[in-house]
């Protein structure tokens, strides 16, 4: 499956979620331009109204004058005209009088027309406007507002006028004119701002730049005062890891007298203290494995002269008194829990030290659980216990130290025939191409949940007033432990109250990695089959199967070799 590419916006995250520093100076940098954008946009508004109104209040000051100065030029050029008998040419004076005058205004488009709803005239003069001037700008608000007003007060509009350069700005102001003989007529002058546009882009362009420049400066600023506190903190974070890595002398520099100062003395403290506590653990361990094994050793000799002495007296026993036996007796069976305790110390020990080692050699599984059965068999029948082996198949030959797994299932055997309540114990094996598997469950008394965790503890006991018939130490679930991770594999168990435990060995192949194994927890329940002698796998080596078949069954059901052959 292939893997899909990290773009830059998960490359970011994954930096800001690892570095602090990162992540204190993005967040200066994102709090820095909220605020400085929204300065700088109050500052734009603000700039560009005043800018406006200020350009605006001129352009009602402009036409006001122009509107007074039209009114008297269209009084005299009247006067003229009816004193010199020359009415028809009052047409041609008033345009030359509005081209005189809007003339002198640069950048200023005009307009004259004529107000709607009026009543006829002596004269008719036409409507007059600029190349420039768009009529189709006015609004009919605009244009009734001028053609009504009483005195000579402007009214404006806000436009935008499309050009060659782009969409630009202007104000059309208009104003009422009476030209006498002719009507009421309305005066549009139109003022581009341009010119006031350009300032503010300018200004706004300035705010940008200095905006970004500020903005890259704290964040700088931001990033060397974060870099000096989360410096020795990362300094700190990575002795700690040193530290944890078994490096116990790594220190931390301490420089001046500040709280970083402070930490860091503080962390020292803290590293010596540990360190010392380490050595003194590690030096009591040494002496308490020492003591173990040199006290295992010694009690050895005197062992076995007492199991010597034991051995005869048991093996006369029924010389004795009835009391007197029954004391050999006891004493035959303490001697041997006694050597076996002996022997679980010194096997603690090897591990403790790191000194023990595999002995590998190929090994049937199935042969290796049925041998351990039938080792058992006359404990449980003595408890009632009938024990049956499921196999389902697969590859049952494996590289394993036989005599290790051989203790670990006398241990699980035992503690299921001990707490199983004499109902059937199952012994399943199942192996895959990279693991093999063993599992043990019974169907007894079970343990609780805080009980499951310490099962694996030395000396450790679920119900420690439970006769056992197995007289175990309470180190072989422990040992077992120990034997299966050896190997690089584990045990684990499950187990309830009143439906029984099961524990399973999982074991891996040479060069595999387990990350499964072939068996659930608890095993699966199997229907009844016997498979023959002759349909057992064969191993590797070639071995002869045992005279014996193994029996794959459910729990549930009896089943018997004879049975199957008839």
């Amino acid at each position: 499956m292939a893997v899909r590419p990290r773009t830059y916006w998960e490359r970011a995250t994954g930096v800001l979620r690892r570095s602090l520093q990162w992540r204190v100076v993005a967040a200066s940098m994102a709090l820095s331009t909220l605020a400085l954008i929204g300065v700088f946009g109050y500052m734009s508004a603000s700039v560009g109204q005043n800018l406006f109104e200020t350009r605006r209040d001129e352009a009602l000051v402009e036409s006001v004058r122009a509107s007074s100065e039209m009114q008297q030029i269209f009084n005299e050029a009247v006067t003229q005209s009816l004193t010199s008998g020359e009415v028809d040419a009052l047409q041609d004076r008033a345009l030359d009088a509005v081209t005189r005058l809007i003339s002198s205004r640069a950048s200023t488009e005009y307009a004259m027309l004529r107000s709607d709803d009026q009543e006829p005239t002596l004269l008719q003069m036409n409507d007059v406007q600029s190349q420039g001037f768009d009529t189709d700008l006015l609004t009919g608000d605009l244009r009734t507002a001028v053609a009504g007003a009483s005195e000579v007060s402007p009214y404006y509009q806000s436009v935008r006028l499309e050009t060659a350069d782009g969409a630009q700005p202007a104000i059309i102001v208009g104003s009422p004119v009476e030209v006498p003989l002719a009507g009421r007529y309305e005066l549009y002058l139109q003022t581009s701002l341009r010119s006031t546009q350009g300032t503010l882009s300018f200004m706004q362009l300035t705010m940008a730049l200095g905006g970004t420049a500020l903005i890259a400066l704290i964040g700088l600023i931001t990033w060397f005062v974060a870099r000096m506190i989360v410096g020795p903190v990362q300094l700190a974070a990575d002795s700690s890891a040193r530290i944890a890595a078994g490096e116990l002398d790594v220190r931390i520099p301490v420089q001046g007298d500040d709280e970083i100062a402070k930490l860091g003395a503080s962390f020292n403290d803290m590293a010596d203290s540990i360190s010392r506590q380490i050595n003194e653990l590690a030096t009591l361990s040494t002496v308490q494995q020492r003591f173990v094994s040199d006290v295992s050793h010694e009690l050895r000799t005197p062992l076995t002269t007492i199991r010597l002495a034991g051995d005869v007296l048991h093996d006369r026993r029924e010389a004795f008194d009835p009391v007197a036996a029954r004391t050999v007796e006891l004493l035959h069976t303490q001697i041997e829990r006694f050597e076996g305790l002996l022997a679980d110390l010194l096997e603690l020990s090897r591990f403790d030290a790191g000194a023990a080692q595999l002995e590998i050699e190929p090994t049937n599984l199935v042969r290796l659980a049925e041998a351990e059965i039938d080792a058992v068999q006359p404990l449980a029948l003595e408890r009632g216990t009938e024990l049956r082996l499921v196999a389902p198949g697969g590859h049952f030959e494996a590289e394993v130290d036989p005599r290790r797994i051989r203790r670990i299932l006398q241990n699980l055997l035992g503690n299921a025939i001990d707490h199983g309540e004499g109902r059937p114990v199952v012994v399943t094996v199942d192996s895959t191409s990279d693991a093999a598997a063993i599992a043990v469950r019974d169907h007894g008394v079970g343990m609780t949940e805080a009980e499951v965790p310490r099962v694996f503890d030395r000396f450790w006991r679920a119900d420690p007033s439970r006769q056992r018939r197995t007289g175990g130490t309470g180190l072989g679930l422990s040992i077992s432990r120990d034997d299966a991770a050896l190997h690089g594999g584990w045990i684990d168990v499950w187990s309830k109250p009143g439906e029984g435990t099961a524990f399973r060995l999982t074991l891996p192949r040479a060069g595999s990695r387990v990350v499964a194994s072939p068996i659930e927890l608890p095993p699966a329940d199997t229907a009844a089959i016997v498979l023959p002698v002759d349909q057992l796998p064969p191993t590797e080596t070639g071995d002869e199967p045992a005279s014996a078949p193994i029996a794959l069954v459910d729990p549930t059901i009896t089943t018997t070799t004879e049975e199957v052959e008839r």
